[in-house]
């Protein structure tokens, strides 16, 4: 009796277990049911891919003294805006006055000694004329004369020489910028020869930021262009990302690409210049490029209506008012909201916009048009 209990009860729990399954495969694969479907049609759609990125003045200027000496002032601020020309520091004029004032006199003395051998020159040629003196006497002369020309021409460059010395006692900005930091105060012996500059100065009215494509982005942009000639004059404007978190308000050109590929990152440089007019952005500072890609005339769908499988994408396809899997090969660079469709799909084309990862083939469906925006947004 407790034998026949027992074999009851498991027919009862194997039909329940049964009735469940068969319920749950149902909901999991229904067939007939009402179904919101996409019209493949043609739009334009621009995607962004964001690039790390370097910031860097378009002039970083380091500036060495042209001279030795002790510097007696500093006439800089650390950070501040500085002019083209304006002096940044002055190293001890007094030994480079006193240079001068020497290589002065020795122009003076040797404009005498030519103006005196000018003089002897002229009469050796008179009294040679009446044959006072003799072919030797002359050429000696005449000798006497170029020295002291050539001794002229020494003293007034030793002259232009101390000249500039001089005003290299004033080390002046070569460019309009922002000053950067100085470790140099005054009472520090510098020279020519000093490892660090006295100071950088970064010309930051407009600014260049550089960022990097893999070689793969490279050739595409190429091939859809003709060249990349051709790519840099037809790229549109970039924009930036500043390390908070916030857009920067200027739009940015490329205005070059390197011919050569970083053999250790397969990556190709390329640089946009950004206006400054705010001077917000600093040279040595980070961000991100976010690169627009505009697509013409291409094939939109949501990504709610496909599914992936071992890495491909699928979606269904409404045929005869029956699901039919298509793989599909959608653009490298999405929004995570849609798909640009590459091959796969073509206008006219009727696919499940919803649920596309709970059909199967074969199933029967009533079709509810959807709209592509609505369907995106989901």
């Amino acid at each position: 009796m407790k034998m026949k209990t027992n074999l009851f009860n498991s027919l009862i729990l194997t039909s329940i277990l049964t009735l469940a399954v068969s319920c749950k495969e149902q909901q999991g694969r229904p067939d007939g049911g009402d179904y919101k479907t996409l019209n493949v049609t043609l739009s334009d759609r621009t995607l962004y891919s964001s690039f790390s990125a370097t910031i860097q003045g378009k002039q970083d200027v380091g500036i060495y003294p042209q001279i030795s000496g002790l510097i007696t002032e500093v006439r800089v601020n650390e950070g501040a805006a500085v002019k083209k020309g304006q002096t940044l520091f002055v190293i001890d004029q007094i030994p480079y006055k006193a240079a001068l004032e020497t290589a002065m006199a020795n122009v003076e003395t040797a404009e005498a000694n030519v103006a005196t051998a000018q003089m002897t020159a002229d009469s050796k040629e008179e009294l040679f004329k009446e044959n006072v003196v003799s072919q030797f006497d002359l050429q000696t002369a005449r000798n006497s004369l170029r020295s002291a020309k050539a001794s002229l021409a020494q003293a007034r460059a030793e002259l232009t020489n101390a000249q500039n010395n001089l005003s290299y006692t004033e080390i002046k900005s070569p460019v309009d910028g922002t000053a950067g930091m100085s470790s140099y105060r005054i009472g520090a012996l510098v020279s020519p020869s000093i490892s660090s500059p006295l100071i950088s100065v970064s010309d930051n009215g407009e600014m260049y930021v550089y960022f990097s494509m893999t070689e793969k982005q490279i050739l595409s942009l190429s091939r859809q262009n003709g060249s990349l000639t051709n790519a840099l004059e037809t790229m549109p404007q970039v924009g930036l990302w500043l390390s908070d978190g916030s857009e920067y308000p200027e739009k940015g050109r490329i205005d070059a690409i390197s011919g050569i590929i970083d053999t250790s990152t397969g990556a190709v440089t390329l640089r946009a210049v950004f206006p400054n007019p705010e001077r917000i952005l600093r040279s040595g500072g980070t961000g991100n490029i976010r690169f627009p890609y505009e697509k013409k005339g291409c094939i939109v769908i949501p990504q709610t209506a496909t599914y992936e499988l071992q890495d491909k994408v699928f979606v269904y396809k409404v045929v005869d008012g029956k699901t039919k899997s298509a793989q599909i090969t959608v653009f490298g660079i999405n929004d995570g909201k849609e798909y640009i469709v590459e091959s796969g799909l073509e206008t006219g084309d009727v696919i499940i916009a919803e649920g596309a990862g709970l059909l199967r083939d074969g199933v029967s469906v009533n079709q509810i048009t959807a709209d592509a925006g609505d369907a995106a947004a989901q």
